[in-house]
């Protein structure tokens, strides 16, 4: 099975790139990967076959395929039908027309999700081909993006499935953790245990997962976005709206029906709303004029009515289900191709523009009309083997409850009669003369298709035909599922034959074909009535004044909580951080919360300078006072964790805050020394208040949570789990370089971004290139500008501690930080260079070295200017940052091919001469790739609010002498 998705994967990557050389021409290439697929699919039919990657299992994500009957089933289907409707493709679009690689390649894709999804025996797993096939339909469905039509509809079924799946998922979580597994096969075995023990919480689930597949299937009231979708392609509406994704919310309640059909949601879920559907859209088929709206109203009703088959949870009823979901693909299939035949020849879907095309076409009239009698419930065909079947079930025992499959009989026969009038009016709008036998001027100016054109229609009709005359083979291959099904008491245990005699059943289908016969015939009085009295109004409208709904609320909501005030928004949210815990708190039970003030001396002298520090903070008027009072309070922190044995988290506080000053002081620089107290919000007493009362409620709110546990705090563990599965003895960089190395990668991620956005904001225009160097600064010297510094210098001049000093204006130069700058970057280079290496055994890492090294970028900055940085780290930040994600990213790529889950670490020892034994740990790459992400960012941020801003006071007529001083000075001296 993983050979088969594989090859669907390969082929839809290699899609674009064969239809650009080869053209259209190439769908018959890649419709041999889903025959391939229907092939393997066939041979192994009779057997259950598994496939089981485990893949992340702490988080049930590992790959679990199984196919059994009814997967086998559906994966026939959509192999088969997929292959076919990929050949029609191979004509249907012309050479040079816009976009075909990018549809060959989604459908492809597409085809490949189908098979994972019913395949798939891990409930998240299936989620996950879910919403690809939700999202592959997004893209298909607006193929011609250029038409508003097109847009609209493919938005308008994201959001409708897309809710669905959201909904069905967090059923799907709620089944797993009740049956304790993710398994969808453990979960139906132990069925009977939820339904027992939490029948209440099951019975929600259930309903969460029927609104996913309803909305996918396009049941009432989550049925308008079909008719919407046929403004795609005609090969879209074959494939994914009769064969294929409108089939994986039947295929869903199938799977579920037969453990979970005696839920008491379920019936009264499943039932009357696919009876509504399957009346309420057939009749509505009745007024369309478009040809593919009228099959697109004719699924939602088909659809409906096989909902009701194989949720009904009875096995007569289950064969009865799994005959006509294989009646389905291939008549609907077959009809949409059909349309899409007649448009690309014609011009036109408008029935009441055509006239005379079965004279015209003769072999598309037959292969019409054989889909149209199987769908209609005409013998010897498929569709009346299956409506046969549904209809001798519902007489006997379909339903536990008599007077409801009563009721549902008499639904179902009604929903017939509609069935077989859409199908005539089908037909005879197509293809009758209506009076003009000379046809009507878009089928006489018509072009006649050509043999592979009408190869699919012809072939999927064919099936029609064959499958009602070998239904007992058919009846064979369905069985086995509706086997799994347990029978009711009084089923006779029926059999797909295409003659049972004269019985009730046949009398029932006669019925409902003529009955349908005289609604075609009466066919002009049916329309009116319906223009004057919709059923159950209008969707669409319903759906756009929901949409407006969301829309005014969602500015209402907005308008309220986000008014333009940062004071605000924080004050919002940390009142509900302090008082939603508050409250549970309070409610909730005694923890055996036991408080002590400190365990040593030291402890109390530095939690007390922490304090003093925050209270100074808050009553102090120079921002710089402020930045260094709060930085204070940082370095307290990471003194309390190296008092308490984490060096590692230390060293990481005390560069991170050392860091953040040096950040701040350059924002500094633009803003005034001092705070007035106009610009402040709110008086000081509730702020002072509401600090207080954040600061408390995460004090005990954290005591709860460390007195709340119950078993061996997890930190015990990770010391042996870092030297053992790790290969480190430093447990916090063994936790971020391999234990959590994912968190890592998104943290790095966001630091990219960070980067990217506070560059993107200073260079407004381009953000890309190195800091200034020497060289740029005497090629723009200004000679005649005796407040340009670079006027006096010349590119030889005199020996100096620093290139970029130079450039200083002298009253502000600092001839000791200036040397103490050239000393002292090597040695803390190295030492960066030491964290690195030594971070997975001893306290450093990627992070920290990194830190420590754009520290000693700082210090160049601050002694050197803007043209020292260049000089010290002439490489755009953006190389430097997008190497380092590579790196890190790469490493977990290259895990893979190792034979190891991602980003997993292994261990490389040799013996190097000199060095004696080395071990390398491969997590040191990812290491590395953290350490240039970090060196990166700092670089950036020197590079746009430093340097950036250095110019952009000269740009501006701003003082020469300050912008090109020492930032040491600007910055107040620090």
């Amino acid at each position: 099975m993983l050979h088969v998705l594989l090859a669907h994967a390969v082929a839809a990557v290699l899609a674009p790139t064969l239809v650009r050389r080869v053209g259209p021409s190439a769908f018959v290439v890649l419709a041999a990967v889903p025959a391939a697929g229907l092939v393997w699919t066939l041979l192994h039919a009779g057997t259950e076959q598994r496939v089981d990657v485990a893949w992340v299992p702490g988080l049930s994500l590992d790959v679990a395929l199984r196919l059994d009957p009814l997967a086998a089933i559906l994966a026939s289907l959509v192999t088969g039908v997929g292959a076919l409707v990929l050949l029609y493709c191979a004509r249907y679009f012309d050479a040079g027309e816009a976009r075909v690689g990018l549809f060959a390649a989604l459908m492809v894709a597409f085809a490949g999700a189908m098979f994972g999804l019913v395949v798939s025996d891990n409930v998240l797993l299936l989620y996950t081909f879910w919403e690809l096939t939700t999202v592959l339909s997004f893209l298909l469905v607006g193929h011609y993006a250029e038409r508003a039509t097109s847009r609209r509809a493919a938005t308008q079924a994201l959001l409708v499935t897309t809710s669905g799946g959201l909904a069905m998922l967090v059923g799907l979580i709620i089944l797993g953790g009740l049956a304790g597994s993710y398994r969808l096969s453990t979960i139906l075995d132990r069925a009977p245990v939820l339904l027992d023990r939490h029948a209440w919480l099951t019975g929600v689930a259930l309903v969460l997962v029927l609104v996913g597949a309803l909305s996918k299937s396009a049941i009432i009231p989550l049925h308008f976005w079909l008719p919407g979708a046929m403004a795609a392609p005609t090969p879209v509406s074959a494939y994914l709206h009769a064969a294929a994704m409108v089939k994986a919310g039947i295929y869903l309640v199938a799977r579920l029906s037969p453990a979970f059909a005696d839920a008491g949601a379920w019936r009264w879920t499943v039932v009357p709303l696919g009876l509504t559907s399957m009346l309420v859209a057939g009749w509505r088929a009745l007024r369309e004029h478009d040809l593919k709206l009228v099959l697109a109203f004719g699924t939602v009703s088909q659809l409906g009515f096989l909902v009701v088959l194989v949720g009904a949870g009875t096995r007569d009823m289950a064969l009865a289900g799994a005959a006509m979901v294989l009646a389905h693909a291939l008549f609907k299939s077959t009809l949409f191709l059909v349309v899409g035949v007649i448009d690309h020849s014609t011009g036109t879907r408008d029935l009441r523009r055509l006239a005379g095309l079965g004279r015209r076409q003769p072999v598309l009239l037959v292969a019409a009309a054989l889909a149209a009698a199987s769908m209609a419930g005409l013998p010897p065909l498929v569709g009346f083997v299956g409506k046969e079947a549904a209809l001798e079930s519902l007489l006997h025992g379909g339903l536990p409850d008599a007077r409801a499959a009563l009721l549902t009989l008499a639904a179902v026969v009604l929903g017939s009669a509609f069935t077989a009038a859409y199908s005539l009016r089908f037909v005879w709008g197509a293809f009758a003369d209506k009076g003009r036998p000379q046809g009507s001027p878009a089928v006489r100016a018509m072009h006649v298709p050509g043999p592979l054109f009408l190869a699919a229609p012809v072939l999927l009709a064919a099936g029609c035909l064959v499958a009602g005359l070998l239904a007992p083979l058919v009846d064979h291959a369905l069985a086995p599922y509706a086997d799994t099904v347990r029978a009711a008491p009084d089923e006779p245990g029926y059999h797909l034959a295409l003659w049972h005699g004269l019985n009730p059943a046949l009398g029932l289908s006669v019925l409902a074909v003529v009955a349908g016969v005289a609604l075609f015939w009466a066919r002009e009085g049916v329309e009116h009535l319906q223009f004057r009295s919709p059923a159950l109004g209008n969707a669409d409208r319903a759906y756009d004044a929901s949409l407006r709904f969301a829309d005014v609320l969602s500015l209402r909501l907005t308008g309220v909580t986000q008014r333009g005030s940062l004071p605000l928004n924080l004050t919002t949210i940390l009142v509900t951080l302090t008082v939603v815990p508050t409250v549970f708190l309070v409610l909730g039970t005694d923890t055996g919360v036991r408080l002590r003030l400190a365990d040593s001396p030291l402890q109390l002298a530095v939690g007390a300078l922490a304090v003093v520090a925050a209270l100074a903070a808050t009553s102090t008027r120079n921002r710089l006072t402020g930045v260094l009072l709060v930085g204070l309070t940082g370095y307290a922190a990471g003194i309390v964790f190296a008092i308490h044995g984490a060096p590692d988290l230390a060293l990481t506080q005390v560069l991170v805050e050392t860091l953040t000053l040096v950040i701040f002081v350059l924002m500094l620089r633009k803003l005034p020394p001092d705070m007035q107290d106009s610009n402040s919000v709110g008086r000081r007493g509730p702020r002072a208040v509401l600090a207080v009362g954040v600061g408390t409620a995460i004090t005990v709110v954290g005591a709860y949570a460390v007195n709340a546990r119950t078993t061996v705090p997890v930190a015990k563990l990770l010391p042996d789990a870092a030297y053992t599965r790790g290969n480190g003895a430093n447990v916090v960089n063994v936790l971020l370089v391999d234990i959590r190395a994912w968190d890592t990668l998104g943290e790095i991620s966001v630091l990219l971004v960070a980067a990217t956005g506070v560059a993107s904001l200073v260079f407004r225009h381009r953000r890309t290139g190195t800091a200034p160097r020497v060289s740029d600064a005497v090629r723009h010297a200004r000679p005649d500008s005796p407040d340009d510094p670079a006027s006096d210098v010349a590119p030889d001049a005199g020996t100096t501690w620093l290139a970029g000093g130079r450039f200083v204006d002298a009253r502000h130069r600092s001839l000791v930080l200036e040397v103490s700058a050239r000393l002292v970057f090597p040695t803390v280079m190295v030492l960066s260079i030491y964290f690195l290496f030594s971070g997975h055994n001893a306290p450093g890492g990627g992070f920290a070295g990194g830190l420590v090294a754009g520290l000693a970028l700082v210090v160049r900055y601050l002694a050197g200017g803007r043209y020292e940085l260049g000089e010290t780290l002439p490489v755009d930040a953006g190389l430097i940052l997008g190497l380092g994600l590579l790196l890190a990213g790469g490493t977990a790529v290259a895990s893979l091919f190792l034979g190891a889950p991602v980003l997993s670490s292994a261990v490389l020892e040799v013996t190097l001469p000199l060095l004696g034994d080395v071990k390398l740990v491969t997590a040191l790459f990812f290491d590395t790739g953290v350490y240039l992400v970090v060196v990166g960012l700092v670089l950036d941020v020197l590079r746009s609010l430093g340097a950036g801003l250095d110019r952009e006071a000269l740009d501006e007529g701003g003082d020469d002498r300050l912008a090109d001083s020492s930032p040491a000075v600007r910055g107040g001296g620090v």
